[in-house]
């Protein structure tokens, strides 16, 4: 039988963390738990999946804490001590704590502490001062030297990011993402075709952008580069998170300066993003700063799309020999290019999306994922026993 794992994520939404740990608390539903400190879609999707779910609602004030701040404010402070005071009693019950996010893992630490057991953190992100505060970065990485038995980054620029700012390299392993094909492979050319009716673009040739709206994500160099491609349009499939309303609203503006406005299509957050991907010409990561792995390339390559992405961050590490176009970040001429070689070139586009499809079937399978993420779980688990043999009663 499988470990005990309480797998904690802070979000009760669904982005690309929540899915990849989705397919791991699935491998172990049996034995498990995963504990959310926002209640929302993901519970649903946790429940329908017949894994153990259970909400711990955080504090506002810590909710609040992002990225870049510095120093948490005292009402935040509370609100995880709360918070962790919560979790120890459940902590107990458990071989080990699996945190999946940054507010996750200092909670993990914590309760892991005071409750005697481990701490596993999935690493989705890139520990950089464009991301993160300083002092953010500082607590993660002294955190993760003397409170976790493993790190598991999802990419290899994920991980040296980490071990560059002062991060144990003993501790990091390395497993990309893996994602399903079958969802792709089950939207049919009917369903295509009624996408397109339904976004009355005729026979327009359509890019898709599938992202949040938000700074970094690039939008805007994507909307820079539509001006310089004719006819075609672009389908944003995404909305604005974290406060960043205006944002989105530079980018309607943006469009209609252009005068883009009737090629630009915001569609918001969708529940058929395959379908999506099935129905555009080309799939576009257009992001302006390093992602740290670039799930939405391994989604073009299975939806049998040729992927354009900033070859920056953990995308290289995807795309390769052929297997997709890769641009400089923040290049709206080099996007534009890629665009349109693409675009005129119908014997080009499909090497690149047969190429990328078999890239992807065979690299970044969800089973060889699982299979890594749960070898290097159990592993830690046994490791830890091993050496502090008490550490469980």
């Amino acid at each position: 039988m499988r470990s005990r794992v309480l797998f904690l994520d802070h979000v009760g939404v669904i982005g690309g963390a929540e899915l990849a740990m989705l397919d791991v608390a699935r491998a172990y539903r049996d034995t498990s738990t995963v504990v959310l400190f926002a209640d929302g879609p993901f519970r649903d999707r946790l429940a329908s999946q017949g894994i153990r779910v259970q909400v711990l609602q955080g504090s506002r004030a810590l909710h609040a804490v992002r990225r870049e701040t510095r120093l948490p404010s005292l009402g935040a402070v509370r609100g995880l001590a709360s918070l962790v005071q919560r979790l120890v009693p459940i902590a107990r019950q458990y071989d080990c704590l699996h945190a999946n996010t940054q507010k996750a893992f200092v909670t993990a630490c914590a309760a892991g502490m005071l409750a005697r057991r481990p701490v596993i953190w999935e690493l989705h992100d890139l520990l950089a001062t464009d991301r993160f505060s300083r002092a953010h970065i500082r607590l993660d990485v002294a955190l993760a030297n003397y409170c976790t038995v493993r790190v598991i980054a999802n990419s290899r620029a994920s991980a040296a990011a980490f071990v560059e700012e002062g991060g144990r390299p003993e501790l990091v392993r390395v497993v990309h993402n893996g994602i399903a094909a079958a969802p792709f492979d089950a939207v049919t050319d009917e369903e295509i075709a009624e996408a397109r009716r339904d976004l009355d673009v005729g026979d327009a040739p359509l890019v898709g952008v599938f992202s949040r709206l938000g700074e970094g994500k690039g939008q805007d160099v994507a909307l820079d580069a539509l001006a310089h491609v004719p006819r075609a349009h672009l389908l944003l499939v995404g909305d604005a998170l974290f406060g960043e309303d205006a944002y989105k609203a530079s980018l309607r503006a943006q469009a209609a300066r252009l005068g883009l406005t009737d090629r630009v299509h915001f569609l918001g957050f969708r529940s058929d993003v395959p379908r999506l991907m099935r129905t555009v010409d080309i799939v576009a990561l257009t992001s302006s700063v390093p992602e740290p792995f670039g799930r939405v390339v391994v989604e073009g390559m299975l939806a049998r799309r040729p992927v354009i992405a900033t070859g920056v961050g953990g995308v290289p590490e995807i795309v390769s020999d052929g297997t997709g176009v890769l641009v400089p970040p923040g290049d709206a001429r080099a996007l534009a290019s890629a665009l349109t070689r693409l675009l005129s070139d119908p014997v080009f586009a499909g090497e690149v999306a047969c190429k990328g499809r078999l890239r992807a079937t065979t690299h970044f399978t969800v089973e060889a994922m699982v299979d890594r993420k749960i070898s290097h779980i159990e592993a830690a688990i046994r490791k830890q026993a091993a050496l502090s043999p008490g550490l469980a009663s």
